[in-house]
């Protein structure tokens, strides 16, 4: 008599992984694995399986990694082309992997030639070139929510910091200013001019943080995992303010985001959950990395950091309602996909980019070229380019009136430098006789209310949330 092992069917950021699911963290098949070793896979199976014999005409063949998940960890590298297409094809690639396989996998910080076990979304989602509803649609049409529950929580992690800093914009409004106080401090502070110069290239001495430094700077992302033991490093290893570290990583990370970055790395610090800290580890570092590092000389203690200034809560601006008549519409790279909120065609479209005033030092090429390329192929259709000007006022007015409008439809910026720029130039385009129209996606506007406090009250709601997304599952027997 033979058993039958039945295999239950799962077809089907930001910062952001866990610490083997002992604490949530705040920071981001359809490939088959080459089978290179099968003598093993069988002696694996025995092992494993003992004398049951597994019917495997009854199997998909994506399950297998559920059941030896060590053959899903195929070498694979995400390219970060600035396109639409290539960000579906990204997802489309990895959402077999979005149940199980990234719920026990995604910590490890395998390589940058091994990514198989994140998504690698990020940078399309910073751009709004996919949404983050398109996203969760995506991965609940192929797997129930249980099985993917974590990645779901992931993405409504960005959600949550994007909600809460709307509802604190003086975090942001002091990171800025306390950013120009500690670059100047680099002006007179030789100690802190050597540390941060060390950092920043790679030359601390800390095996794994030269080694993401230069990650970082090369390839313009990290891990997740790597973001949150690099920002604990900066801070109580180096003794770097964290304002210089969230900067670095700003002008460096193809999705720098001014809510997730700032808030994460407030919430290593301390800042963002009082008195609450994160430490790197060595042995964590070792085991999530596989023994590829094992640092020395960590700091062993995390003080958390204060601060006086207090961050009053504000309530959320009321949604606008979408233009009627011809309206010109306005793309901004932090949503560029604003025609899927419109009920009609624009009469015309302009583009207008503010990437250079996520810092008061030079952006990285890589990711004016990421933002500009994404808002390039997002105009493409409308015939038109890119434009840069630091005044957005004088173009919207100047394509106002050439288009005949007297509307300017966008898609909502939430608070950063897209903010910023539409917030100077409103009062001057309403003096031209030209209304703006900031368009919030249901996506925020029924998750935003939510962010007040801690993730922990979102999460509670996730489900709640999904129903009234229209994206709910049941969850398979």
């Amino acid at each position: 008599m033979r058993g039958r092992l039945k295999i239950k069917s799962n077809s089907a950021c930001l910062w952001g992984t866990n610490d083997e699911d002992a604490e949530e963290s705040r920071f981001a098949p359809e490939n088959l694995p080459d089978l290179q070793a099968p003598v093993h896979l069988a002696q694996e199976m025995g092992k494993r399986l003992g004398s049951s014999e597994i019917l495997f005409e009854e199997m998909q063949v994506g399950h297998m990694t559920e059941i030896f998940p060590e053959l899903a960890e195929a070498k694979e590298t995400i390219s970060f082309k600035p396109t639409r297409t290539s960000g579906l094809k990204r997802l489309k690639q990895f959402v077999g992997r979005a149940g199980r396989h990234y719920t026990g996998k995604r910590n490890y910080d395998f390589g940058t030639d091994q990514r198989s076990n994140v998504s690698g979304l990020s940078p399309w989602l910073r751009h709004r070139l996919i949404t983050e509803q398109e996203v969760l649609a995506t991965v609940l049409a192929s797997h129930n929510s249980d099985a993917a529950e974590k990645f779901v929580q992931e993405v409504f992690w960005r959600t949550y910091f994007k909600g809460w800093l709307e509802q604190r914009p003086s975090v942001w409004t002091h990171y800025q200013r306390d950013l120009l106080s500690a670059l100047e401090r680099l002006k007179f502070d030789q100690g802190l001019e050597t540390r941060f110069n060390d950092a920043v290239n790679g030359n601390t001495g800390i095996d794994c943080f030269d080694h993401w430094a230069r990650e970082l700077v090369t390839t313009g992302y990290l891990h997740n995992h790597a973001r949150m033991w690099f920002a604990s490093t900066w801070i109580f290893t180096l003794h770097i303010p964290w304002q210089l570290g969230a900067d670095f990583f700003l002008r460096h990370l193809l999705d720098g985001d001014p809510a997730s970055n700032t808030l994460s790395w407030r919430w290593v610090g301390g800042l963002h959950t009082k008195g609450k800290t994160y430490l790197a580890r060595p042995d964590n570092i070792a085991k999530y990395t596989e023994g590829r590092f094992q640092p020395k000389n960590l700091a062993k203690f995390a003080e958390p950091l204060t601060e006086t200034a207090e961050h009053p809560l504000i309530p959320l601006l009321t949604p606008q309602e979408p233009p009627e008549g011809p309206y010109l519409m306005l793309l901004t790279e932090d949503d560029l996909s604003a025609d899927s909120l419109m009920p009609t065609s624009p009469a015309a479209a302009i583009g207008l980019l503010a990437t250079h005033g996520r810092s008061p030092n030079p952006i990285a090429g890589a990711v004016a070229d990421f933002a500009e390329g994404a808002m390039n192929s997002a105009l493409e259709p409308h015939g038109k380019r890119v434009q840069s000007a630091e005044d957005w006022s004088d173009p919207l007015i100047e394509a106002a009136r050439d288009t005949g409008v007297k509307t300017i439809a966008t898609a909502y910026a939430p608070v950063g430098p897209t903010r910023s720029r539409l917030d100077r130039a409103e009062p001057l385009l309403r003096d031209a006789g030209l209304s703006l129209n900031r368009i919030i996606r249901p996506h925020d506007t029924i998750t935003w209310p939510h962010a007040r406090a801690g993730f922990f009250g979102l999460r509670k709601k996730i489900p709640s949330l999904l129903s009234q997304l229209n994206l709910a599952t049941q969850p398979r027997p």
